[in-house]
């Protein structure tokens, strides 16, 4: 059963902040270690501690009034074989003594953390955004306020398992009687039961309802990323203290930008004779909107541009990263009699500067183009 924390301090369930404060105190300066050295003292000295704390948390505080105990998930996790309950449960079963008891399980338990998935835009991402989501959580009934109880009822002990939380059998095996416990599936193992439910949550102390969530995604997320909203998640059963909700951004492809950590990158087309005698581009960029981009003479393909602090900024630190723009040369593929009569001047000129490429050099040409390979390199897509 839930503990008394109200009857550590000496008090009534309707005790006022000031009161339970007070009565902390006084029972403190009687019991504190320094002053009273008695072992019984200091274990006393420890409930009332624990107490107080309980007591001046409204959420915790909530729980007791409930009927729970807000500090029993803290106590439960001791252990020894999952589903034996322990070896002393063992030999007990097969050599005689009852099954040992785990008493009942509670009716107030936390609840369950949620998962929700955000869709982002690459500028989202880059600038941060607030968005409102709906959501569909169990909630806190209004109407019981997560007692589970009609008007002033109140849950009475489970008549099947005498508000233990399980039953147990004795069976005949070879190595004699074999007592075995389970919970009690009247009352589920909570050992109480609630005669008169309420009307809304039918005892559960919760409902499922959607509500609208202001979710705030920070500048630089990225994808696989999440946000964690505290006690936004699943109100736990009987009321209890709700869960986290997590809000996992996923980033949509762009149709310019690759992104690659803080840094981005793109393809700038440049045609031949710009990338021979040098011409500026301008890109819209993510954050900074029009910048020009440089291009000088005698750019090779494949050649990066790379222009510091116009990248996506860190998620924490706000520096950000760069952006380099990648120049793919166009060579152009219909020609009229004049160009074509002017390259073949241009190559009389140059003639004896051509060279012949390694066939590894030759392969770097191919794959669809650079943007494709740019996009597969940072993204496996």
């Amino acid at each position: 059963m839930a503990r008394d924390y109200y009857g550590l301090l000496g008090l009534s369930s309707g005790a006022s902040d000031s009161e339970i404060k007070r009565a902390y105190r006084k029972l403190a300066r009687e019991l504190h270690p320094d002053v009273n050295p008695d072992e019984a003292a200091q274990a006393r000295f420890k409930e009332i501690s624990v107490a107080y704390e309980v007591l001046s948390d409204p959420e915790k505080r909530r729980i007791v009034d409930l009927g729970g105990d807000p500090m029993e998930s803290a106590a439960a996790g001791g252990g020894g074989f999952s589903g034996f309950g322990g070896l002393g449960d063992v030999f007990e079963a097969f050599f005689g003594g009852g099954a040992a008891s785990r008493g009942p399980t509670g009716r107030v338990r936390p609840g369950s953390d949620s998962l929700l998935r955000m869709r982002l835009d690459l500028e989202e991402c880059a600038t941060g955004v607030t968005k409102q989501v709906t959501v569909d959580t169990a909630v806190l009934c209004d109407l019981c306020q997560g007692k589970g109880t009609h008007g002033n009822s109140t849950p009475v002990s489970c008549d099947t398992c005498g508000g233990r939380g399980e039953i147990q059998t004795v069976q005949r095996s070879l190595l004699g009687q074999v007592m075995t416990s389970r919970p009690c599936p009247v009352c589920g193992g909570v050992g109480e039961v609630i005669p008169d439910p309420c009307n809304r949550c039918a005892g559960d102390g919760r409902v499922r309802a959607r509500r609208d969530i202001s979710v705030k995604i920070p500048a630089g997320a990225g994808d696989g990323m999440r946000v964690r909203l505290a006690a936004q998640g699943e109100v736990g059963p009987g009321g209890g203290p709700a869960g986290d909700l997590y809000v996992e951004v996923h980033e949509k492809p762009h149709d310019v930008f690759v992104r690659d950590g803080d840094d981005l990158h793109c393809t700038i087309s440049v045609p031949m004779v710009d990338a021979a005698l040098g011409t500026s581009v301008t890109v819209d960029a993510i954050i900074d909107g029009p910048i020009e981009i440089t291009v000088g003479a005698g750019t090779q393909p494949g050649s990066v541009t790379t222009l510091r602090g116009h990248g996506m900024p860190h998620l924490r630190s706000g520096v950000r990263g760069n952006l380099h723009a990648h120049i793919d040369v166009v060579v152009p593929s219909r020609l009229d009699h004049d160009d074509i009569e002017l390259l073949r001047a241009f190559k009389e000129r140059t003639k004896g500067i051509a060279e012949v490429r390694t066939a590894h050099s030759n392969n770097s040409s191919h794959g669809g183009g650079l943007f494709n390979r740019l996009r597969e390199t940072f993204t496996g897509r």
